[in-house]
């Protein structure tokens, strides 16, 4: 009998329907440059623009967006604001928001990450990047590379972060303790902005098995991705980490 000859690769990934990405920003000119950028991938789509935080919170109700391109700066409601707005409807619980800064690591980073974004890039990153981080997002996994990690770290060791002693932290010590040991290991990991293959190195187990643990430890902290993993080891005071 004839063996079926295998079936190509998709073009465009898993996904059926475009990544449809929402951008807001107050510069039209950058909105501009933006829209030409991701319209020109066959796998993703600008379904809006929005020039203030207000108008992206509507645009992403309205638009369906799965994805916002999110200026922190920008007059009236700013993007933190808006990241907070999104991140608190459940019925955007889908959308996800990455946020550009004028800096990789700036004061509003940690911020950012508090309110709910699912990571961070700066506006000089190449084309390639951010491409790469509307794809990364829209598959609910979170833009910390161990360098964007390390100058997450930086910020929070400034703003005096990481004490435990937060308004958070009895509500996150509870949530803590219904971790496995080997979950709060995953999650420390994780808080070290490391791959789940590097993880899987590291803890001698498959990068299947983190994964798995990565996502209970999400549904059990009540963590929208893996960037608010990162966030809670360390408002926990869980993970402490030291100036180099």
């Amino acid at each position: 009998m004839t063996q079926p000859t295998p079936a190509p690769e998709p073009t465009t990934g898993p996904r059926q329907a475009p990544i449809k990405v929402l951008l807001a920003d107050d510069q039209a000119l950058l909105r501009s440059a933006f829209r030409v950028l991701v319209d020109s991938e066959p796998d993703m789509v600008v379904v809006g623009e929005a020039a203030d935080g207000a108008q992206a919170v509507d645009m992403a109700r309205a638009s369906g967006a799965d994805v916002v391109l999110m200026d922190i700066r920008m007059p009236g409601t700013d993007g933190l604001a808006a990241t907070r707005m999104i991140s608190a409807d459940p019925e955007l619980s889908a959308v996800r928001v990455v946020m550009l800064t004028t800096f990789e690591v700036d004061e509003y980073v940690v911020q950012s990450l508090r309110a709910g974004a699912s990571g961070f890039l700066g506006k000089g990153a190449e084309p390639d990047e951010l491409l790469n981080a509307i794809r990364i997002a829209a598959a609910g996994e979170a833009l910390l590379s161990p360098a964007a990690t390390k100058g997450l770290i930086a910020t929070f060791l400034a703003q005096g972060g990481s004490s435990g002693e937060g308004p958070d932290s009895a509500e996150y010590a509870e949530r803590l303790a219904a971790l496995t040991g080997r979950e709060r290991e995953v999650l420390v990991q994780v808080a070290g902005g490391h791959s789940n293959d590097r993880i899987a190195e590291r803890l001698a187990v498959s990068p299947l098995t983190v994964k798995t643990h990565v996502n209970r430890a999400m549904a059990k902290l009540g963590a929208r991705d893996r960037a608010q993993l990162v966030v809670i080891a360390y408002e926990s005071g869980l993970v402490r980490p030291r100036a180099e």
